[in-house]
């Protein structure tokens, strides 16, 4: 029976090692996939200030376009001032004259404003390009990473199935097939060890009888309560 458990603990050990970088396997798809969220947040973040910025120049010839406006309003009013012979709308101009001029004050204000905001943005606006490069660039490499990751995870899971395939040819049928139900519904391991009478697997005492059938080593042995394989482990 030593024989035959130390084939299962191998046999054990490939399938848990098989197990362990399948899941690793299923991680690579969403680690690629918090990469590709990177990215686009990077991008995003880019694409954003950048519309900050044509809005500012948007808003910037907007007020451009009022100012010339109001200026060639100012520019009649003086000619139809020049012409007019009756006070009352010689004045009146005048007034619509230093509205329009009151208007240019404050939309050369809100310019100054924005033109500030502009040049802030250009700096602000090239600091973020270069992070935007150097995020794709590391998003890149380690996509890169992942890949390589993957090939070897791969790799190493096809040479770890065709041991397990190698190790079962060895083991009696009726008991490959017992332990394979084992490990796929315990979900931890199939042959466990006893010590001190306890099962590692569900860490329950087990009867007397049965401590003393694993000990003696001649016959395959379960635990009562969770039906893993036993050997000694004290």
């Amino acid at each position: 029976m030593e024989v035959e458990l130390e084939q299962l603990l191998q046999l054990q050990d490939r399938a848990q090692k098989i197990r362990q970088l399948e899941a690793e396997l299923k991680s690579v798809p969403l680690e690629r996939k918090s990469l590709e969220a990177q990215g686009a947040r990077a991008v995003a973040k880019l694409d954003a200030m950048k519309d900050r910025a044509r809005h500012v120049e948007i808003e910037k010839k907007k007020i451009e376009l009022d100012v010339a406006t109001r200026n060639q309003s100012i520019a009649r009013l003086r000619t139809q001032q020049y012409e007019t012979r009756k006070n009352d709308e010689f004045a009146a101009m005048g007034r619509e004259i230093e509205r329009f001029q009151r208007e240019i004050s404050e939309l050369e204000d809100q310019e100054l404003e924005l033109m500030e905001q502009a040049d802030e943005l250009k700096v602000e606006l090239v600091r973020e390009e270069k992070e935007a490069a150097a995020a794709k660039q590391s998003i890149a490499k380690q996509g890169a990473n992942l890949d390589s990751k993957q090939e070897a995870l791969a790799g190493r899971v096809e040479l770890l199935k065709k041991e397990r395939e190698e190790l079962a040819r060895g083991v009696d049928e009726d008991l490959l097939e017992r332990f394979n139900r084992l490990f796929m519904s315990k979900g931890d391991a199939a042959v466990v060890a006893l010590e001190h009478d306890v099962c590692a697997g569900c860490h329950m005492k087990v009867t007397t009888a049965t401590a003393a059938a694993v000990r003696a080593g001649k016959e395959i042995v379960s635990c009562e309560q969770c039906g893993r394989i036993l050997y000694s482990g004290s």
